[in-house]
């Protein structure tokens, strides 16, 4: 993986990073319950992405 790459890579971990605190913070902010759930599968979700790219990082990292 190229040097962009892998900036590519780290700036959208910290994307997800990110809007998963905005996310948590909206969640716990509303008193709708439908949108609480919401949220909360989109942060599933999001956290998810964040473990695949880390994963990505890992098996990039056993490569060298």
């Amino acid at each position: 993986m190229t040097q962009k790459e892998l900036l590519y890579v780290e700036d959208a971990i910290n994307h997800e990073i990110n809007i998963n605190a905005y996310l948590n913070d909206a969640s716990s902010c509303t008193s709708d319950e439908k949108l609480a759930s919401f949220l909360n599968d989109e942060v599933i979700k999001h956290e998810n992405i964040c473990e695949e790219l880390f994963k990505l990082l890992e098996s990039e990292s056993n490569e060298w």
